[in-house]
C-alpha cells in the first residue's frame, strides 16, 4: 500500500490557486504555476500529460484524475476536484 507523499494534496492547492480569479484556464497555465512552485517530477509528470487546451476546472480535474488514477498515485498524491 502506497504512503502519503509529503506533498500529498499539492495538485489541489495548485488547482485551488488557478480558478481562484478564473472559470478557465489553459495548459500553459498549469505549467508555469507549477513549476513556479517547484512541483516534484512525480507531479510535473501530471501536468506534462495534459493535452494542449482550455479547461475549465471540472474538466482540468477530470483529466488530472485519469492520470493521477492511471499511475497508481491516488493514495500517494490525492485527487482533486
Amino acid at each position: 500500500m502506497a504512503l502519503q507523499s509529503e506533498d500529498y494534496g499539492l495538485l489541489q492547492r495548485l488547482v485551488d490557486a488557478l480558478y481562484r480569479d478564473k472559470t478557465v484556464v489553459v495548459r500553459l497555465d498549469v505549467v508555469i504555476l507549477a513549476e513556479a512552485l517547484d512541483f516534484p517530477d512525480d507531479l510535473c509528470e501530471i501536468i506534462s500529460l495534459l493535452p494542449p487546451g482550455k479547461y475549465s476546472r471540472q474538466k482540468l480535474c477530470d483529466q488530472m484524475n485519469s492520470s493521477i488514477s492511471g499511475h497508481g498515485w491516488g493514495m500517494k498524491y490525492g485527487t482533486v476536484e
